[in-house]
């Protein structure tokens, strides 16, 4: 048995594992996992691309796609992360001892550092321009400076200070740990998020000419279809569940085993995609209410929108509940990520979680600075066309996530015991049919798109 000293104390790698922490119930865990789910991407990105790419038409593929590519490697961390009961490194060296296959454990952690250190930056955003449309900021601004008030903002130092805040507020969330910390708040957060987007759907849906955003989203054009859709909806898919970087196996490694872990991962891709549908009712109505280019896309959130409250009555209050929504929704998403690097730290360098959150944060701290940094006029922090701040989302995004979801499929379908996964899935009294289906998606089905969705993104960034 091995010890190592911490804060006075010698504390064992047995030790620690046995103090691991739980969910306490299902609404707690599906609330974090949806959590982590929900993100910035899914409601401004989800609603731009069923637009663009024929309504309800592309939501009918994203379906099919949430099926056979989403929910197959959601529930494969789960299983995995239930099996190893450890972080998402040791989950591997347990179930597959003396192999290379904790590298997915790695990538993971990898790809979590790069996924925080540009990701805080964002989410920084949303405090800033909540405050901003709270004090009623935008009022009398053209749409010329309101894109300037953006753009000098965010080449600036001021991002700097909103990251490091936004960063200090999820530790807060972080140190009571899964049951007494994330769960607690997440129960508390998802509710209020959920009860935002209503009020801002029937907000947006009492407008005059909304019927257009409406049609927009989700009359079925089949004629806007094409190859670059089904590529987008099984893109979306994989990414929108938070799949791919071990935050699901963490959160796996903390289910009780009483819980049916289908039912669980079905729960958590309904509501992900309820969310991201009703944040494109809240969104496009208002849009084409006051006659908005629906087209200015995902990345003009904080300039698109603005315009849109600033003429609407009350526009100040919505906007602020907006920015508010999209606050809690990269909060809750950025405590999973955080948690996949705080579990490794603690079971693996054995040191107590509030030395782990202090080191973690430090480090993310940093490398968000850089990438903030990297948005500044004449920056050096740049390659290739590139900043910083690019690179880390898309080698995360294109190359690290579908690498780890192709590997997790990979190992759940052909190196981990069938005994092992049948198991797992019929804890909740899952059939052995069922059980068989799954296995085969998991073999072949899934993989395989995983595959091109990996080759369309390295196609991407060249």
């Amino acid at each position: 048995m091995s010890s190592r000293m911490v804060g006075g104390f010698f504390m064992s790698q047995e030790t620690i594992t046995q103090k691991r922490d739980g969910f306490s119930s299902r609404f707690g865990l599906i609330a974090a996992a949806a959590g982590s789910a929900v993100g910035l991407g899914n409601i401004w990105k989800f609603p731009y691309i069923v637009g663009e790419n024929g309504g309800s038409a592309f939501i009918l593929i994203y379906l099919i796609s949430i099926l056979g590519v989403g929910l197959p490697v959601l529930l494969a961390e789960f299983i995995i992360g239930r099996r190893g009961g450890a972080n998402a490194v040791r989950s591997f060296k347990k179930l597959a001892p003396n192999t290379k296959w904790p590298v997915i454990g790695w990538l993971g952690i990898i790809a979590a550092f790069m996924i925080l250190g540009f990701y805080t930056v964002i989410a920084g955003y949303t405090i800033h321009y909540f405050l901003l449309s709270l004090t009623n900021a935008f009022s009398g601004m053209s749409s010329e400076q309101i894109t300037q008030t953006f753009h000098h903002f965010s080449s600036g130092h001021t991002p700097i200070i909103y990251t490091i805040i936004f960063t200090l507020l999820a530790v807060v969330v972080l140190f009571g740990g899964i049951k007494d910390g994330i769960e607690k708040y997440t129960k508390i957060l998802m509710p209020g998020l959920v009860g935002i987007i209503i009020l801002l759907v029937v907000r947006a849906i009492t407008l005059p000419g909304a019927a257009e955003g409406l049609k927009f989203l989700f009359k079925p054009d089949f004629s806007e279809v094409s190859i670059n859709s089904i590529l987008d909806a099984l893109g979306h898919s994989f990414f929108s569940l938070s799949v791919g970087m071990g935050t699901m196996l963490t959160y796996g490694s903390y289910i009780s085993k009483k819980e049916n872990l289908s039912t669980v991962t079905c729960s958590i891709a309904v509501a992900d995609t309820m969310i991201a549908l009703l944040a494109g009712v809240a969104i496009f109505p208002a849009v084409f209410a006051f006659g908005i280019d629906p087209t200015a896309g995902p990345g003009l959130v904080f300039i698109t929108l603005p315009n849109v409250f600033l003429q609407m009555p009350g526009g100040n209050i919505f906007g602020a509940l907006f920015f508010l929504l999209l606050f809690i929704a990269a909060l809750t998403s950025v405590i999973s990520i955080f948690e996949v690097i705080i579990t490794y730290v603690t079971e693996e360098l054995n040191v107590n979680r509030q030395k782990a959150l202090k080191l973690t944060s430090i480090a993310v701290i940093i490398i968000a600075i850089f990438c903030s940094l990297s948005q500044t006029p004449n920056t050096t922090l740049s390659f290739n066309g590139n900043t910083l701040f690019d690179w880390m989302d898309l080698l995360s995004a294109n190359v690290i996530l579908p690498i780890g979801g192709l590997l997790i499929i990979s190992f759940l379908g052909f190196i981990m015991k069938k005994d092992e996964v049948a198991d797992e899935l019929q804890q909740g009294a899952c059939s052995i049919k069922t059980t068989m289906i799954y296995l085969t998606i998991t073999k072949f089905i899934a993989p395989l798109a995983i595959a091109i969705v990996f080759l369309t993104g390295i196609q991407a960034l060249f």
